[in-house]
């Protein structure tokens, strides 16, 4: 992904207190990249994201009465992200949580992190606060150990204090000053036995969930402002489209309405209440014309507008020569554009003060989010403050940048009013940034003696991600009279993966040759949904993993294993083999698949066996049973690491079986939950278990996207063993599964 820099922040200081904020300039930054590189040099690498921002007050503050607070770039997404990251600061501070402060993803106090994505919370600012708490609470035991006149050894930490054997205390307030916590963080840390940790590790109940469940303030749609206003935005009936005329006078006239706002192609109304601005918008959209932008194609035609737009192809792997001979088996996968489908649509709230553009958003990173807005209307970048607070539904960049966009043009307009824009459902639907459409075609040879040598897989896709950072990737930006121009897609192909993530197989094969075939011009608009190409790439290799498998005459996880060195693999793909009981026989009717895959080869290790069940005279599928197993690397918070799998396994449940975006040549028809269906109760398996292996000391690893892929494939896997016909093309709706009985 994209890097931006860091903007210029303020120093706030005050008695007996260390705040996180510092001044950083351009120049500044670079001679801190120049220090960092030298440190780089000379010594290990600092742990997680103290790379970025090596002062441990960028983490930490102690306050004068000995409470902390906690700061992380990282925003809540429902992943329960806030509720681990306590744990840890607790554990290494040796404070009771209730005596720390979390100050989450804000623009004016908290290290810029980028975006909140990829899984790598835990790796990054986890590890970061963890060694930044470690090192804190070290500085303040030598700090005592100097004023009582004791070794550091002699001491010890408990709730906020360092104790010594005589029974003498000094409390975390006492000790502390300006000064203290404001140096570099060394790269190694004494961190605090396991014997000794009361929270790593251990039950912990989420810190997110009251508020979620007692109909308290808990997303930005609740969130409410002193003279707050309301504001719809009159969305264009398909992408692209530009304003030829409106009559607003009739709609300013209406009851509650205070104004309405067009810049350019930019159309929004702003009213007293919701329910006004509901009718105002109506009113308003049935009086402008719009000019419909060139047609899109057909749906089915897919398969052939992506091999006919491709830009260029990457080399992802080239691993090993030669072609062994064998037997040589092929096939294609594919997968439509599917939406985020977040259940609350976006929300912004935002208000222009003289000195102050402060805008509250679901965004998943509050600094690239300031980036683009700032330039959208050409405001210093420190005019801009993007505080993160929780959307009701996430999972990538769905339209919550461009609604704080949206806020952020109407309350420029409106100066001193703070402004909330509300999208409805069929904005959502229709203008969010979709998953993009994917075709993989893998092609491997098996050997005499059953194993793979050689693989060959090639992907076509476009870019995963178009999230801000550039103004241009903000709907609003694109339809001002000062528009800004559409960022150009590039071909990114780094360890991480894109397009290409987990394109790669983490097997053991002699042979692999990948390619990605890069898409730059896609019909519809597309960007970052969880995952990003893990969904589809798993899916294509761990269902030809089975077909594979077949044709060599092996069990399906003992073929797996056959072809996995790596131990940590091994285990999940055993314990949960194991735990479902895979060697068990299922009634007539039920059908069982398997899949393995470590997210982006180097987060997570999932495998996973599920169980469906399909009725063959109507299609209908349903999977009554999920076994996973899961190495995260050390486990902070087990329960937070079963929400995420089994959370993903229910998400990538919906889009196998029923997601996929409609359209045809007028413009998108997948407009409301009629025309997207998306996994009901009903169809909510009737099991799902999560095996967690426990990894003490070990780094942590990312979670939250590690289910998808395996779970789309145990699924195909799992039907095509009951139906004895294997569906390559995603979702598995339920004409599908009829025709497979009659093929």
């Amino acid at each position: 992904m994209t890097q931006h820099l860091p903007t210029r922040r303020r120093v706030l200081a005050g008695t007996g207190a260390l705040l996180v904020c510092f001044s950083l300039t351009r120049a500044g930054l670079a001679q801190l990249g120049e220090v960092q590189g030298a440190k780089e040099a000379a010594g290990p690498k600092l742990p997680g994201a103290l790379g970025e921002k090596p002062m441990l007050d960028a983490w930490i503050r102690i306050d004068a009465n000995g409470a902390a607070t906690v700061f992380t770039g990282k925003a809540e997404l429902g992943q329960g992200i806030k509720t681990a990251l306590l744990q840890v600061a607790a554990d290494e501070l040796a404070l009771l949580p209730q005596q720390i402060t979390l100050v989450t993803a804000d623009t004016a106090r908290t290290a810029n992190e980028g975006y909140t994505s990829g899984s790598l919370s835990m790796q990054n600012s986890a590890t970061a606060i963890r060694h930044a708490a470690a090192q804190a609470r070290q500085l303040l035991i030598a700090e005592a150990a100097r004023r009582l006149s004791l070794s550091e050894g002699e001491l010890r930490t408990d709730a906020g204090e360092v104790l010594a054997p005589d029974g003498r205390r000094l409390s975390y307030g006492e000790l502390v000053s300006d000064t203290l916590l404001h140096v570099s963080a060394k790269a190694v840390s004494a961190l605090r036995p396991a014997a000794e940790r009361r929270y790593i590790g251990h039950a912990f109940q989420r810190v997110d969930i009251p508020a979620k469940v007692t109909g308290g303030e808990a997303y930005i749609q609740d969130r409410k402002l002193p003279g707050m206003l309301h504001a719809r935005v009159v969305r264009p009936p398909q992408p692209g489209a530009s304003l030829d005329d409106v009559d607003a006078a009739t709609v300013e006239h209406m009851p509650g309405v205070e104004k309405v706002v067009r810049d350019g192609d930019f159309l929004a109304v702003v009213a007293n209440s919701e329910w006004q601005a509901i009718k105002a918008m109506r009113a308003l959209s049935a009086k402008v014309r719009w000019i419909a932008p060139q047609s899109l194609p057909s749906p089915n035609d897919l398969t052939r507008v992506l091999e006919a737009s491709v830009a260029q192809t990457g080399v992802v792997a080239d691993i090993g020569t030669g072609s062994p001979a064998g037997r040589v088996l092929e096939a294609t996968y594919t997968r439509p554009y599917q939406m985020h489908g977040s259940i609350g649509p976006s929300c912004a709230v935002a208000v222009a003060e003289p000195e102050m553009l402060t805008i509250w958003s679901h965004t998943q990173g509050v600094f690239p989010d300031r980036t683009a807005i700032a330039e959208m209307l050409d405001l210093p970048i420190e005019k801009v403050r993007c505080i993160h607070v929780e959307g009701s539904g996430c999972y990538g960049h769905n339209g919550a940048d461009d609604a704080a966009a949206d806020a952020a043009v109407i309350a420029r307009a409106m100066p001193r009013v703070p402004i909330r824009v509300q999208w409805t459902r069929e904005q959502e639907h229709v203008s969010e940034p979709y998953g993009p459409a994917m075709q993989g075609k893998v092609r491997a040879t098996l050997t005499d003696d059953g194993r793979i040598g050689s693989w060959e897989y090639a992907v076509w896709s476009n870019t995963h991600s178009t999230r801000p950072g550039p103004a241009g990737a903000l709907l609003a930006a694109r339809q001002l009279a000062k528009a800004a121009r559409e960022p150009e897609p590039k071909q990114e192909i780094n360890p991480s993966g894109n397009g290409d993530r987990n394109a790669v197989p983490l097997y053991d094969i002699p042979r692999k040759h990948v390619l990605w075939h890069f898409i730059k011009d896609m019909p519809l608009r597309v960007s970052a949904l969880r995952g990003l190409g893990a969904y589809l790439n798993v899916f294509a290799l761990e269902s030809f993993m089975d077909e594979l498998a077949q044709a060599a005459g092996v069990d399906p996880v003992q073929f797996r294993l056959r072809h996995l060195s790596d131990p940590r693999a091994r285990e999940v793909v055993t314990l949960a083999a194991e735990q479902f009981g895979w060697a068990n026989d299922l009634p007539s009717g039920r059908g069982k698949g398997f899949a393995f895959a470590r997210y982006k080869n180097l987060a997570a290790y999932c495998a996973l066996a599920a169980e469906v069940e399909i009725e063959p005279a109507t299609g209908y599928a349903r999977v009554t049973r999920a076994v996973a197993a899961v190495d995260s690397g050390e486990i902070v918070n087990l329960d937070g690491i079963r929400n995420q799998i089994e959370g993903g396994i229910i998400q990538s449940l919906s889009w196998t079986m029923y997601e996929s975006v409609d359209f045809d040549r007028g413009g998108i028809r997948s407009t409301d939950w009629s025309s997207y269906p998306i996994l009901r109760f009903g169809a909510v398996p009737d099991t799902v278990e999560v095996h967690v292996v426990a990894r003490p000391s070990q780094p942590f690893l990312g979670t939250g996207e590690a289910s998808q892929g395996p779970t789309a494939a145990a699924i195909g896997n799992a039907i095509a063993s009951v139906t004895g016909h294997r569906l390559r093309d995603l979702p598995f709706t339920r004409d599908k599964i009829r025709a497979a009985y009659e093929t």
